[in-house]
């Protein structure tokens, strides 16, 4: 069986990295693609892996997102023209979908943001299954008319953090903080302001801060860590982290780090849902943050146990995979 795997941006490639794992133990073939993006390519190199690389990320026009989605989808169709894959999967990969169901071959899809209306809509209705979280709503995948929908205990993040050896990193100056840019560019994001570098001066008054900018904007900021960063091992060796996005915020809380998560964008079914299971991740406003940062900076939790109650969703997405060849 042929099972092809499209990562748009560098959580996508960790998921796509921890399915791989799965599919090739039991004998099939991965097709694993991406696009540049400032954290696919570097990523996928660190972990060890070569994904067939087709197109780019470029968000600065409409246009140009919709002439990029195009070409990709064209290239697809000629990479598959003579040997399509059985299934494919994605954590919504707009172009992996429009393709897929053109050719015919079932597509199993991971969601975890009900506030990515564009590519929710673009997605969802192509799927053949659905695997989601628990905590989203019905509402959520009624909504965009999923087919098949399979929920999970925990968050799509516990299917790299599980197992996740981190390593520690030279040099670093404690108590580090890291704080992590707003996704600007992505359509959700439109219009909502980033206040990224203002909160790295403050929090430098308490701590080390390693700012990540997500665009390789140029120009000095204040503790920017420049190029490449492995967010999931930055943040184990982290006392604090900080972040606009859930992602990184997620990656650090279920290894025992207190994280904050800020903005209306923060208060999501799967953040508020690890905060509820007792796991480090506090949903607060810009103005909330330095009080929070000095009551948990530099305490570490224990969270084993609680970890290993979650269900790694890779475990669903076999199952679901192994049905749909039968």
């Amino acid at each position: 069986m042929k099972v092809w795997y499209d990562a748009c941006t560098g959580k996508q490639v960790r998921y796509a990295i921890a399915i791989a794992q799965r599919i090739r133990k039991s004998g099939h073939e991965f097709v694993f693609t991406t696009r540049e993006h400032p954290d696919t390519i570097p990523l996928a190199r660190v972990l060890g892996e070569k994904p067939v690389v087709v197109g780019k990320y470029n968000p600065s026009t409409l246009t140009s997102r919709l002439e990029e989605s195009a070409e990709r989808i064209i290239e697809f169709a000629k990479l598959f023209k003579d040997s399509p894959p059985d299934v494919a999967i994605a954590h919504q990969s707009v172009e992996l979908c429009r393709v897929a169901f053109g050719l015919g071959t079932p597509i199993v899809l991971t969601a975890d943001t009900p506030y990515a209306y564009a590519v929710n809509r673009l997605t969802i209705p192509f799927a053949h299954t659905l695997v989601v979280s628990e905590v989203l709503p019905k509402s959520f995948t009624r909504t965009y008319c999923a087919k098949n929908v399979v929920h999970f205990k925990g968050v799509d993040e516990v299917a790299w953090i599980k197992d996740f050896k981190p390593t520690k990193i030279a040099g670093l100056k404690k108590p580090l903080i890291v704080v992590r840019q707003i996704e600007a560019k992505a359509a959700y994001a439109q219009g909502k302001r980033d206040l990224a570098k203002i909160i790295a001066e403050k929090l430098g008054k308490i701590g080390n801060v390693h700012l990540i900018q997500r665009y390789n904007e140029e120009g000095e900021a204040f503790g920017v860590k420049a190029g490449f960063v492995d967010s999931a091992n930055l943040v184990a060796n982290a006392d604090l982290v900080v972040s606009y996005g859930g992602t990184i915020a997620r990656e650090a809380a279920l290894q025992g780090v207190p994280s904050i998560a800020i903005s209306d964008m923060a208060k999501t079914y799967v953040n508020r849902y690890l905060a509820q299971k007792g796991f480090p991740l506090f949903i607060t406003t810009e103005q909330g943050i330095l009080g929070i940062a000095k009551k948990y900076l530099g305490k570490r939790f224990d969270l084993k146990d609680k970890l290993a109650e979650l269900e790694n969703p890779v475990d669903v997405i076999e199952k679901v995979v192994e049905n749909i060849k039968t």
